[in-house]
């Protein structure tokens, strides 16, 4: 398994839409931080997958909408490879992956950078000790609004109950405009064309072989 892991890494730097870099280098001067149109050659939206795992939305949002440029954000570059390879094998130029931790988003990306934020079955942390790792918490929503811009799109999608009502309430009481909720979007969402019934991630499929629901809001960090 650890050679398997080598040789992924090894070939995560070998791709060009894999940016793997160092802790300091992030903080001091990414090189591509507020000019990430020109990494794609284009002017269209950038959309982010944070926590993307095996990256299963980044690459089928990236075949379905060739007008926007989507990029995955996880610290797992043995995770980061299985959708690489994928944007390497159907030559897609509007996907990439950016290997850091989330919370240096904006040491990453500049103000009004972004245009949307997907969050895909992340860890809930129910216990009350790891609030602070929860991705939305309101630090975290305060680190989205640095980079988001003012009319753009944050998208939660998740098994969990308890981080749907959590991540609602909180919204609430920040005053943040919360678009669209749904507990079970099997029931309330009908068209099966949808992403958020066309594409399933690795986690999603487990879910639902455990018959949980899954939920979603779409939201705005901009009051």
């Amino acid at each position: 398994m650890a050679r398997k892991k080598l040789a992924r890494f090894k070939e995560n730097e070998s791709f060009r839409h894999v940016i793997e870099p160092a802790r300091d280098d992030v903080v001091q001067n990414l090189e591509w931080r507020g000019k990430w149109n020109e990494f794609f050659g284009n002017d269209n939206p950038i959309v982010l997958e944070l926590g993307c795992g095996k990256g299963e939305y980044t690459v089928a949002m990236a075949k379905n909408d060739p007008d926007k440029n989507f990029i995955g954000v996880d610290i797992k570059g043995s995770r980061i490879w299985y959708g690489a390879t994928e944007i390497q094998e159907n030559n897609l130029k509007n996907g990439a992956f950016l290997r850091t931790q989330i919370e240096l988003l904006e040491y990453c990306f500049a103000e009004n950078e972004v245009s949307e934020i997907w969050i895909t079955f992340p860890d809930p942390q129910i216990k009350y000790k790891r609030v602070k790792h929860r991705l939305t918490n309101p630090d975290f929503l305060k680190r989205y609004a640095k980079i988001l811009k003012q009319d753009g799109l944050m998208h939660l999608k998740t098994d969990s109950e308890f981080l749907h009502g959590y991540t609602h309430g909180i919204l609430q009481a920040l005053d943040l405009p919360v678009h669209r909720a749904f507990h079970d979007i099997d029931l309330q969402i009908y068209d099966k064309n949808n992403i958020l019934h066309s594409v399933r991630t690795h986690y999603e499929g487990l879910f639902r072989e455990k018959g949980k629901a899954i939920t979603y809001i779409q939201f705005g960090v901009h009051g």
